[in-house]
């Protein structure tokens, strides 16, 4: 009898413990899987905030080298490389472009390769005078009338970003300009976020990253015919090119690519450029993943070792009164300990959810700022391309005595000058940050300002816009940056949900009803998804690809209408489409007049 009693109690021990070990192994998978997709889409956002960085600035340099082409002197020169006196000239006259500019470098080639003229002329480590023909984006320009090359300077020995264009009179190929943009600025500035960043080019070698040894080295050993080609262009200068200790291998969910780099374990999130064909690679450490999953799995445990401890003392209490009291008294210290962990725990790791959240609620404002800002650049390229060629005309006025032309002409670029006062001042109080501030405001005012950040959006689409304020002066109680950042918000959600529409027709209606300002905006769109609408304002709702948002958006507005004294409402409209509705207080002038 004892010992069918010693074997049932080691076949109870046994299924504990296969218990046990289930729900360890269960909560460390969990809490594995949770962190690694949280990590990863804190990584797509800083893939999202990176790119769109990183291609406003390199195009924003795109018209520099044809404007070239529109000044006689330069292709003067072109012609005539033996005239000092014109030499001269086009430096001065490149210095002046590029310090307006702000590129690293412009320069002038001729057809050979040698280049003739550049801002730097007199400084050491100028290209002028060198024979440039062996580098990529020479051959490219002078065969196809456009390149582009990421490389360590031949004279100067500074890595840039070169944009080159070729030079042509009466379709006579003279040469090429050169513009060279430093994108060290940048990468100082991913320095700043979380993890490690890396750009590869388009022969897999590290050009850009935030750790100075990674840099001008390849995942992988090169071939040597692509080492061949490397030294004919001489893009990375006297590297040598050493492979990086790169170790892929599966992060454990998802496909999510896991990374052993120099002895430090990474999971690698990954974005191919198109403007260049680069790829971004953001790096983070996979210590916390597993962090996490140890704390969720030591947290399962201990729960179910109190939930079996529970079962056994229910087992014993029906034995003997005395022993129940006494075990009851031992599980009470041990379910108080334990609860404590745990509830201490949650707490702990709720503080870090709603620190991240915050975190990227506000990343969610600053991208929609990047993306935003890459469509102003093309705003902003023409008013200076345009001042470029007026203020050369200026020139020419004055010298012809035409005073009523040349005054013109300076008005007109007084007006361009105000244009991109306002464009600026529009991005610079989109980003600010802090408590609202109430005041009268003119609907009419706030529309139109941020109407001037998505015009280029509904010039792309070919969107039409509608828009009826009633009475015109209509004046809400609010801040005027943060009502703009509200209605930039619902315009811009409009424009996309009628990106695949065939008719795309957006409306702003603003009216009085009920003593207060009824603010309505609404799209031909396909409208809101069924599943979406029940949780429209929660974070992270969105009907968007991956990539494309974190669905924060209309939660920050509906959080920045709150504050204001408003309300926010969404929902489908009967004849197709969405309909946002927006309700504020009316300002004092527009309750009496």
């Amino acid at each position: 009898m004892k010992r069918f009693r010693t074997l049932g109690l080691l076949l109870l021990a046994a299924l504990a413990a296969a218990l046990v070990a289930a729900a360890v192994i269960g909560a460390h998978a969990a809490g594995r899987r949770a962190a690694l997709e949280r990590l990863d889409a804190a990584a797509q956002h800083r893939l999202d905030m990176i790119a769109s960085s990183l291609d406003s600035e390199l195009a924003r340099f795109d018209y520099l080298p044809s404007v070239l082409e529109m000044t006689p002197s330069v292709l003067d020169l072109l012609e005539r490389p033996a005239d000092a006196a014109l030499r001269d000239e086009v430096n001065r006259y490149l210095r002046g472009v590029n310090a307006t500019a702000g590129a690293d470098m412009l320069y002038v080639v001729d057809r050979r390769g040698v280049a003739l003229a550049g801002a730097d002329w007199d400084q050491p480590g100028t290209p002028v005078g060198h024979d440039l023909s062996f580098r990529p984006y020479v051959r490219a320009a002078l065969a196809d009338g456009r390149g582009r090359f990421y490389g360590v300077g031949v004279t100067s020995r500074r890595p840039g970003y070169y944009l080159s264009f070729a030079l042509t009179r009466r379709e006579r190929l003279l040469g090429l300009a050169t513009v060279k943009v430093r994108l060290a600025d940048a990468e100082q500035a991913w320095r700043r976020l979380p993890g490690q960043v890396m750009v590869l080019d388009e022969n897999g070698v590290v050009v850009l990253s935030t750790q100075e040894v990674w840099r001008f080295r390849p995942l992988a050993p090169l071939p040597d015919t692509l080492r061949t080609e490397i030294e004919r262009g001489r893009p990375y200068g006297d590297a040598s090119l050493t492979p990086l200790d790169w170790r892929p291998h599966d992060a454990g969910h998802g496909g999510a690519q896991g990374v052993s780099l120099h002895g430090v374990r990474y999971i690698v999130a990954e974005r191919r450029m198109q403007r260049t064909g680069w790829r971004i690679l953001v790096l983070d450490e996979m210590w916390p993943v597993v962090d996490q999953a140890r704390t969720l799995a030591l947290a399962a445990g201990m729960g179910s070792l109190a939930m079996l401890m529970a079962l056994a003392i229910f087992w014993l209490r029906r034995r003997t009164l005395r022993q129940r009291l006494a075990n009851q008294a031992a599980l009470q210290v041990v379910l108080k300990a334990a609860r404590d962990n745990l509830e201490a725990k949650v707490q702990e790791r709720t503080a870090e959810l709603r620190a991240a959240q915050s975190e990227l609620m506000h990343a969610e404002k600053m991208a929609a700022l990047g993306q935003m800002s890459a469509g102003i650049v093309h705003e902003l390229n023409q008013p200076l391309a345009a001042m470029r060629t007026m203020s050369d005309n200026a020139l020419v006025l004055l010298e012809r005595g035409k005073a009523e032309d040349l005054q013109y002409n300076l008005s007109r670029i007084g007006q361009l000058v105000d244009r991109l006062g306002r464009l600026t001042q529009q991005l610079k109080g989109f980003a600010h940050k802090g408590p609202p501030v109430l005041a009268p405001v003119a609907v009419h005012r706030v529309l139109q300002d941020a109407l001037l950040l998505v015009q280029p959006r509904l010039r792309t689409q070919g969107v039409v816009f509608e828009q009826r304020i009633d009475p015109p002066d209509l004046q809400v109680l609010a801040d005027g940056l943060r009502l703009e950042q509200v209605l930039v918000n619902l315009l811009g959600n409009a424009i996309d949900a009628m990106a695949g529409s065939p008719e795309r027709r957006l409306c702003f209606e603003a009216v009085v009803r009920e003593g207060r300002c009824r603010i309505t905006v609404s799209d031909s769109g396909p409208g809101i998804a069924e599943e979406i609408l029940p949780r429209l304002f929660e974070p992270f709702a969105t009907s968007k690809p991956a990539g494309a948002g974190l669905g924060l958006g209309l939660t920050i507005s509906a959080h920045i209408v709150r504050e204001l004294g408003g309300t926010l409402r969404g929902g489908n409209r009967a004849g197709g489409g969405a309909a946002f509705t927006l309700e504020l207080p009316l300002a004092a002038e527009s309750r009496h007049g």
